[in-house]
């Protein structure tokens, strides 16, 4: 079984016991997930099966957009609202002000990573320094954040619609907001509604997932490796072309613009990405399995 599964991640679930439920479901024990999400959130996971768990390093690069609740006046040990309280001065914040305090986080922006994260520091994970009383200095990280915008409220909560690179927090983007403002923020909500050309629309739950294997159907969830790589352009070899892929060879395409590629084989299967660079198309990444002609 190999493809990509969209699920809608229930909140109290890391993305990890995601996974163990689905090797239990699927009987597979080749799957991964592409982008973490924190136990409160909820909505896409994108879950590589079999040999899809190839393609990882390019779904985690991809882009993000999330539905954020921002609880301002309140700070906490984990910038959002699972934490101890650390500070925080309500005050009343119109619109038009953070409207206008939003303008300064669009764009590349410099983001320290938050103590509560699984990032490693000499070895150690941040997390596990901050969960024995502990901080250490982190070095900041250059995002880009292509949308940011308010989309309302929640009861008292403002509510922030977010596009994003790979690696934002979205805990610390509302931590630094409340800081701009002088009052403090804390994230109350999150929701993954997209990832890369991937929306949360199309993902299934786990008893979705549960009732299809049940049927012995639980195959016809998954979309093609492919479906990851719709933004490239796609090249289509010739038998002997295929056999060089195959074997892990360059083949010569003096007329194809350099760039990456979805390369298929002559029967239309999806063999590779790869990149053309001085008329020569070289593999990134094989995804055929090994021992097929």
């Amino acid at each position: 079984m190999t493809g990509i599964l969209l699920i809608d991640k229930p909140s109290g679930w890391t993305s990890s016991d995601v996974v163990a439920k689905l090797r239990g479901i699927l009987h597979e024990r080749r799957i991964g997930h592409a982008g973490t999400l924190d136990p409160m959130a909820t909505g896409l996971l994108v879950v590589l099966v079999g040999r899809a768990t190839r393609a990882s390093e390019f779904a985690e690069a991809q882009d993000k957009r999330y539905l954020a609740g921002l609880r301002l006046g309140l700070e906490t040990d984990t910038q959002d609202v699972t934490g101890t309280p650390v500070g925080g001065r309500p005050r009343p914040v119109t619109e038009a002000e953070l409207a206008s305090v939003l303008e300064r986080f669009r764009g590349e922006i410099q983001q320290i990573p938050p103590m509560y994260s699984a990032i490693k520091v000499q070895g150690k994970k941040l997390y596990e320094i901050a969960r024995r009383g502990g901080e250490i200095a982190r070095t900041p990280r250059t995002l880009q954040i292509h949308r940011l915008e308010l989309a309302g409220k929640a009861s008292e909560d403002y509510l922030l619609d977010i596009h994003c690179s790979k690696g934002t927090y979205v805990r610390s983007l509302c931590h630094d907001i409340g800081q701009s403002l002088g009052c403090g923020a804390c994230m109350s909500s999150l929701r993954r509604l997209a990832s890369g050309s991937f929306q949360v629309e199309d993902a299934y739950s786990l008893n979705d997932v549960q009732q299809a294997a049940d049927r012995g159907e639980a195959d016809k969830l998954l979309l093609p490796v492919d479906s990851l790589f719709v933004r490239l352009p796609a090249i289509r070899l010739k038998e002997a072309e295929e056999r060089r892929i195959r074997n892990g060879n360059p083949i010569s395409l003096p007329d194809a613009p350099e760039g990456r590629y979805r390369i298929y084989g002559e029967d239309g299967a999806f063999l590779a990405v790869g990149s053309v660079a001085a008329g020569q198309l070289k593999t990134i990444k094989s995804f055929f399995e090994v021992g097929n002609p």
